[in-house]
């Protein structure tokens, strides 16, 4: 209850805006506060300051003083490893339900000195530390786990640094108008349907076990005698084997077909369907109540099919 409180009086104290494009953190974008560590710091110069005012101490005037220092150089290095660095948003490929999607972030430094320790935090706690060197780019990838299908906003980031004596904490938010696109999770241990044509002629059922045609990357709910063993010996993760049929009908993948009764679950279907499809070659069509995708295949298509199934029912279409 305490947390929700004091996440919304920050919402409503600072007022992120979504943006887009690069963001430059400036002045006015910084907030720097002291730590615990800082505070009791401040505490504990205090009660040296009066000791020493106390008794007449000069060395501990210098001793105080210089601790006094130190605690000023942290706040303005604190400061300093956030000020004018540059940030952009990139790409974050589309997943499965249930994945986890990887926010590109590009950070530029235009300063002849590093910045260390930083660290990016979302509003779900996940979190991440990370440099960047010298006049360089740095390329971070900021994790968000996918736990429903449709479209997916990074949110909002704070970007924040304690470098170098963990005295201070300075801090900036960011907001980007970045999305990730979220492919219902596949089920497993279905097959694909009869092929039907548009005009309702001619039935096959289509198998995929012709020819070897390949590997492609292994996906959830893939069957496990497909897995290609001797490929994952060698270290090269895990694949499936990949089949191409030598049937010359097309496959229609209708969601009147499916035998679920729940919505996500005729969906979760689908996507198999669709997976499972490509992978052996075949040229298959989509059919939804809101509309159908002619039969073809190739990555575009696939990609295609997926997005109108992601998508399917929700408010927001595709852009």
């Amino acid at each position: 209850m305490l947390t929700a409180l004091k996440q919304r009086f920050r919402t409503w104290l600072f007022r992120p805006k979504i943006e887009s494009g690069t963001v430059t953190l400036t002045q006015r974008r910084i907030f720097i506060l002291p730590t615990r560590q800082g505070l009791a710091l401040a505490f504990m110069l205090v009660l040296m300051l009066l000791g020493d005012i106390n008794y007449n101490l000069s060395l501990g005037y210098v001793l105080t003083f210089l601790l006094a220092m130190m605690a000023v150089m942290s706040m303005l290095y604190a400061f300093r490893n956030l000020a004018h660095l540059e940030i952009r948003a990139g790409h974050a490929d589309a997943v499965f339900s249930g994945d986890t999607a990887q926010f590109m972030l590009h950070f530029h430094n235009h300063s002849k000195l590093p910045r260390y320790q930083l660290c990016l935090r979302h509003d779900n706690g996940g979190r991440i530390s990370f440099d960047v060197p010298a006049r360089q780019d740095s390329e971070v990838a900021f994790p968000v786990p996918a736990t429903q299908r449709g479209w997916l906003a990074l949110g909002q980031l704070t970007l924040y640094t304690e470098f170098p004596l963990g005295l201070f904490h300075a801090w900036s938010y960011l907001h980007f108008d970045t999305r990730c696109l979220i492919y219902p999770k596949p089920m497993a241990g279905v097959s694909l349907p009869f092929g039907t044509a548009p005009d309702g002629a001619g039935k096959r059922n289509i198998t995929g076990d012709d020819d070897f045609s390949g590997l492609r990357n292994y996906v959830a709910g893939d069957a496990l005698p497909r897995i290609a063993w001797k490929a994952f010996a060698r270290e090269q993760g895990l694949q499936v084997k990949q089949f191409s049929t030598q049937v010359g009908e097309e496959l229609w993948l209708d969601i009147a077909d499916t035998p679920d009764r729940n919505d996500e679950d005729k969906l979760a279907r689908m996507t198999r369907w669709v997976l499972d499809a490509e992978a052996q070659g075949s040229r298959y069509g989509l059919r939804l109540p809101d509309g159908e995708l002619p039969a073809s295949n190739g990555m575009a298509h696939h990609d295609e099919c997926l997005r109108r199934i992601a998508l399917f029912g929700l408010d927001e279409k595709i852009p």
